[in-house]
């Protein structure tokens, strides 16, 4: 998801015939500003049974981008040359559902280890997305500030170059990885707290 902001500037005047290429002279070093969104856990008990011992944890990522381009209107009306000012963006996890068997009474004992267990994920997930900001940062950067100004004849066409400019930003090779990266992160998180099993032994204690 993304939005955009566009800023007109004023017509720079330069003699000779325009071409696409022309708008390597619009081309400005963008800024970049990456948010967490702010999260809440919702927790249900499905009517159908699931693990005892485990919960399921779904997680809700948020993945949007604010786009603020430049918009050069060449002389002559001669089209305009659509360029990324800004991003600001907002990665994260907005909102996790924890699924509970519903053996497990509402407050008993081990509702709450269950409960408690799966609350791990969720700080499994949300430590992941703290460690990775300077790559996100990096890796939306770099692909902001590898897109060159999208040439358009007509006004009406700028509303499609801003797709175009979201299209390659989000499909850059440095967003695509860091997000496999992230990815990798997690599972790997996430495995190493079931591996540990602590829950066993705390239901096993509840009476």
């Amino acid at each position: 998801m993304y939005k955009f902001i566009a800023f007109f500037l004023s017509v720079f005047v330069i003699s000779g015939g325009y071409a696409r290429d022309k708008c390597v002279i619009y081309k400005t070093k963008p800024t970049v500003q990456i948010n967490k969104p702010d999260w809440v856990k919702k927790v249900g008990q499905p009517l159908k049974m699931m693990d005892f011992y485990h919960g399921n944890v779904v997680a809700t990522l948020v993945d949007e981008y604010d786009i603020v381009v430049n918009i050069d209107e060449l002389p002559n009306r001669d089209g305009y040359c659509i360029g990324v000012k800004s991003i600001n963006a907002i990665i994260g996890y907005s909102d996790f559902l924890v699924k509970v068997d519903m053996r497990h009474g509402v407050n008993s004992c081990s509702y709450k280890v269950v409960l408690e267990h799966e609350g791990e994920h969720i700080n499994a997930y949300l430590s992941v997305i703290d460690d990775f900001q300077d790559d996100l940062k990096n890796s939306v950067y770099s692909a902001a500030n590898s897109i060159m100004p999208v040439y358009v004849k007509n006004d009406t066409d700028i509303s499609a170059a801003i797709d175009e400019i979201n299209y390659k930003l989000q499909n850059h090779p440095d967003v695509v990885l860091v997000k496999q990266k992230i990815s990798a992160a997690e599972e790997l998180r996430n495995a190493k707290i079931d591996e540990e099993n602590k829950q066993y032994k705390e239901l096993a204690n509840c009476k």
